[in-house]
């Protein structure tokens, strides 16, 4: 089943979740700094969407088909982590990486899923490097997004932009649709071929959410079934947004005032509705 809406109060209900998600991605930034656990970042953003928005952490308690719960309001994953960190006794310190997953539902039923990049302190050029060119790899497909376009358009040029930076795209895990249901159809490669696969659609909502590596793609699961690592133990980077395909283009649903600003290489795309629309 793919995540199309028609009705207007759908694309709001959407709006909204966006909105939400992003929103505590804001509030608990300023804490991700050197000395910081993951399970107090994760407890921030836990009380956060129960006492102040009212919104449910989707990733809690959240159990696909042969994995056990997820023990955590949201994923933190650092370093090599490629992603479904478990927030725990980790300490950040200076010169790690982490990236901060969030999905809220909100009251009416609507998910809402983004993460970001946090450098903590001063890191590597290796990390600001791999950071700045997987938020490119986001924006990039992102600017693929209209009508009539192929999925095979986004994961190709996430694809190119990241391998002709020497980097590795990961493929065992990918953007999804997302709308009164965590993760359905479509399912978002963050590789391919230009002009393959399905059409988008208006209406269709979506992620896009590539994980570069700066080695080889390979990956190793840890034996608490979640947390995923780069087998190399290269740096893994990863950014999201929710998105909406819209009559014209696209609107990044996951998009606040306190995101990182869009890249050079996608300079003047539109991706926001008008003041009339919204």
């Amino acid at each position: 089943m793919n995540s199309v809406f028609t009705a207007e109060k759908d694309i709001q209900g959407m709006r909204e979740a966006g909105r939400l998600a992003s929103e505590v991605i804001d509030h608990v930034t300023p804490h991700v700094k050197p000395g910081v656990s993951t399970a107090e970042l994760d407890r921030i953003c836990h009380e956060y969407m129960r006492d102040v928005q009212k919104t449910i952490p989707a990733p809690l308690n959240y159990q696909p088909p042969g994995y056990p719960p997820f023990p955590a309001s949201i994923c933190t994953s650092v370093n090599d982590v490629i992603c479904h960190g478990i927030p725990g006794e980790k300490i950040l310190k200076t010169g790690d990486v982490v990236n901060l997953d969030i999905t809220v539902i909100t009251p009416h039923g609507y998910y809402g899923d983004t993460s970001r990049m946090f450098m903590v302190g001063e890191v590597s050029v290796l990390a600001k490097r791999l950071t700045q060119i997987t938020f490119e790899c986001m924006w990039l497909g992102i600017a693929q997004v209209k009508p009539g376009a192929s999925l095979g358009d986004i994961g190709h040029v996430i694809q190119t932009h990241a391998e002709n930076a020497g980097y590795s795209v990961v493929r065992e895990y990918c953007g999804h649709g997302i709308g009164k249901v965590f993760h359905q159809d479509p399912q978002i490669l963050h590789y391919g071929r230009p002009g393959t696969g399905e059409k988008l659609q208006e209406g269709m909502t979506f992620t896009i959410e590539p994980m570069i590596n700066a080695g080889k793609r390979d990956i190793r699961t840890m034996p608490d079934q979640w947390t995923v690592k780069t087998k190399d133990r290269s740096l893994s980077a990863q950014w999201e947004h929710t998105l909406l395909v819209t009559a014209t283009g696209v609107e990044v649903l996951t998009w606040s005032e306190g995101s990182n600003p869009i890249p050079d290489c996608v300079k003047g795309l539109s991706f926001r509705p008008s003041l009339a629309n919204a």
